[in-house]
């Protein structure tokens, strides 16, 4: 049965952008195995799925816009600096990087409301940590490499 929700959560959701072949190929194919893996940790019945999915890929969006505001701002208040802008102009690219901070920072708080409108709390619950879990497996596959057999760090 998680077979089934894991081939129909992709195939509803990511089988268009699977075969594009745009330069984020990398980004989509991370986005569907994370996709397969909350799937499975989470343990949504279809019918949650077809709920679930179309509000985490939204939120999913924002999240990805936050991080380029920030990111955009912190690239701005860099430059400012290192070409030596007034005073003025640095105050004024150091606010908009602490905006977009902000702005980012209150997303977990309305993405756990809104996906308690579709979920039960447990199965969101579920979900912040297969996110995290998800997250740290990916990191130590890139510092050691994904035929590393070795169980990442801080799982059991």
């Amino acid at each position: 049965m998680k077979r089934f929700i894991i081939f129909m959560a992709i195939t509803l959701f990511y089988a268009p952008a699977m075969l594009s072949q745009e330069k984020n190929d990398w980004k989509e194919k991370m986005r569907t195995e994370k996709i397969a893996f909350l799937t499975a940790e989470i343990g949504l019945t279809p019918e949650e799925a077809q709920v679930f999915w179309p509000v985490y890929n939204a939120k999913w969006d924002e999240k990805d816009k936050a991080q380029r505001s920030v990111m955009a701002a912190y690239k701005s208040m860099s430059e400012a600096i290192r070409s030596g802008k007034p005073e003025k102009e640095i105050s004024e690219k150091l606010d908009a990087y602490l905006a977009a901070l902000d702005k980012q920072s209150g997303m977990a708080q309305r993405d756990g409301a809104d996906y308690r409108r579709v979920l039960p709390a447990e199965k969101v619950a579920k979900l912040f940590l297969a996110e995290e879990k998800f997250r740290r497996e990916q990191i130590h596959k890139l510092h050691h490499g994904s035929n590393d057999q070795r169980k990442p760090q801080g799982s059991r």
